[in-house]
């Protein structure tokens, strides 16, 4: 991968930061600068090799990729725990402790996340190489799960490392967490744990955001109603209570209810419109098709904006369903599968900031906010731990989920050296002041400017 090294330009050195000078002479390097591009795309594409597909019924899911991101962490010499939340599903956290400076071993918290659990191929026919392929061409890495998001563990896993070897005060936690794709019960799970409530002052989520700093996520209301009424022969209508024509009318319905939501809440710069989506609709049987059924059931997938009230949503639905039921001498039973709100982290808290000014030195142009369409496992640390989490990954946003899924190989090292800038800074806040300025100063262009480079372990070279 000899491509990703020749790519970085001197001026990419100098401004990463390589070696600079510590008050009291120490000489020190900036995590970022022991990034190694190579070590970080080739786990990537190890990761991407191993199918875990988010499928119900599998025996196994995770487990692969879970076991080869343990055994990393291991390696590393962090304090790693591995708990199922269904078998063969499991959520692998690493924990990384500081030192201790100037008697002092308290300092923040700061939280990597990840999920190792990927979308199905669909048919490999689809796709003009091996779904699984994990290999980089043109620059490329290939396969399902590169951008969403094994690109985005990889670069996670590596930058702590990075921070680690470099050394720091507090504390970083790296989780790589299961069933993102589905009810996020890995998420859910952590957050219920002791950990998640030990302190954690700030999670960065490593989703692909084409290098956007996201702040604010949409939210999501998971809906299932059933109407139900009386099944009857198709020729004899007149006895039975057809759920379908009120199924019709209630579609018609939601429209009214998401074009006024729509108006209240306005366009959010980032997240655009509110939308209230109808997904699935069951009703009737094609081999009994002169049969008029008992029952009519409709999924609905709410996509809400900071703006959209979620129990007015729900109360809203519920009134139209009340009165459709009415109408049409139904019943009906509204069940909310999943109520996740919307994330609206402030640009001024320290994690989105430490993000942005990371960005800022590290690519050398200024932060892009974004917002997340659809919802994260940040988005339940949030809601559930009331954890202040920021999205930002490598990978286009708009790729996920699709046949012939890559990202490319220098926007992971990018990502890697990122989140390595922004865990110093970060951390650094929270010390003294002329710690941290030291942890800044090493990392900055003036600084690093005309320094000779010392090369570690694990360094590019």
């Amino acid at each position: 991968m000899t491509e990703i090294r020749s790519g970085m330009r001197e001026s990419d050195a100098t401004r990463i930061g390589t070696i600079s000078t510590a008050p009291g002479g120490v000489r020190s390097q900036s995590a970022a600068a022991l990034i190694d591009p190579d070590a970080v795309v080739e786990f990537a594409g190890a990761l991407v090799r191993l199918r875990t597909v988010n499928e119900p019924t599998a025996a196994v899911v995770e487990q692969p990729a879970a076991e080869l991101v343990a055994a990393t962490m291991r390696a590393f010499g962090w304090a790693v725990t591995v708990s199922d939340i269904a078998p063969g599903r499991p959520n692998v956290i690493g924990v990384i402790d500081g030192q201790i400076v100037d008697g002092k071993g308290a300092g923040r918290t700061l939280m990597f996340e990840g999920h190792t659990d990927v979308v199905t191929e669909g048919d490999p026919a689809g796709w003009s190489f091996d779904p699984y392929a994990g290999d980089v061409v043109d620059g490329m890495l290939r396969g399902r799960g590169s951008a969403d998001m094994k690109g985005g563990v990889a670069a996670m896993i590596h930058a702590a490392r990075a921070v680690q070897r470099c050394g720091f005060t507090g504390r970083i936690i790296v989780g790589a967490l299961a069933d993102e794709e589905g009810m996020m019960l890995g998420a859910k799970a952590f957050a219920r744990s002791d950990l998640a409530r030990s302190g954690i002052d700030g999670v960065i989520v490593c989703e692909p955001e084409a290098g956007e700093v996201c702040a604010t996520s949409k939210g999501a209301v998971r809906i299932r109603i059933e109407f139900s009424g009386v099944m009857a022969h198709g020729a004899m209508p007149q006895i039975g209570r057809n759920p379908i024509p009120a199924l019709g009318e209630f579609l018609v319905g939601l429209s009214g209810i998401q074009r006024k939501m729509q108006s209240d809440a306005g366009t959010h710069p980032e997240l655009g419109d509110f939308y209230l989506t109808p997904t699935v609709v069951d009703a009737g049987s094609a081999e009994q098709m002169n049969v008029i059924p008992a029952s009519a059931v409709v999924h609905i997938d709410a996509r809400t904006v900071p703006a959209t009230p979620h129990p007015e949503l729900l109360a809203q639905v519920r009134a139209l369903c009340a009165t459709v039921a009415t109408e049409h001498g139904l019943t009906y039973v509204l069940d909310v599968i999943d109520d996740r709100p919307p994330v609206d982290t402030p640009r001024y808290a320290p994690v989105v900031r430490a993000l942005m000014n990371a960005h800022r030195q590290i690519t050398g142009v200024e932060p892009e906010f974004g917002g997340v369409p659809g919802t994260t496992d940040g988005t339940i640390l949030t809601r559930d731990a009331g954890l202040e989490t920021v999205v930002y990954g490598p990978g286009g946003k708009w790729v996920a989920h699709q046949v012939d899924e890559m990202c490319a190989a220098v926007d992971i090292v990018t990502a890697a050296r990122v989140y390595a800038e922004a865990a110093e800074r970060f951390l650094a806040d929270a010390i003294s002041g002329d710690m941290a300025a030291a942890v800044i100063r090493r990392s900055s262009a003036a600084d690093a400017a005309g320094a000779a480079r010392a090369p570690e372990e694990g360094a590019a070279q």
